[in-house]
């Protein structure tokens, strides 16, 4: 998937309007709705909408990208893994709760 289709995704399931992203990342509405029909955003612009929106931009390396998706589709299915604690936090709220061990 696109990463700006990822962005809207994830402004939709926080139930965000594009209209409340100048609150949360100091960006107009018009310039916020270009950056997700066709946006091409900078490093440093990426940066502030995944803050925005409760996420973080993450480089994962090719080899491990179907072990990490697997892992977070499991966990959305209400399967998590063992070694996973099991708590009514969303994976859309905080994809990677738990993953290290922290709580």
């Amino acid at each position: 998937m696109p990463l700006l289709d990822q962005i809207k995704k994830r402004r939709v399931a926080l139930g965000f309007k594009q209209s409340d992203m100048q609150m949360r990342v100091g960006m107009s509405r018009q310039q916020y709705q270009r950056l997700e029909a066709s946006g091409n955003p900078r490093l440093n612009t990426l940066e502030l909408v995944a803050k925005g929106l409760n996420s973080e931009i993450m480089l994962i390396p090719q080899e491990k990208r179907d072990a990490v998706l697997a892992m977070l589709v499991g966990h959305t299915a209400g399967s998590p893994s063992s070694d996973m604690p099991d708590d009514s936090d969303s994976v859309v709220d905080d994809p990677w709760k738990g993953l290290l061990g922290d709580d």
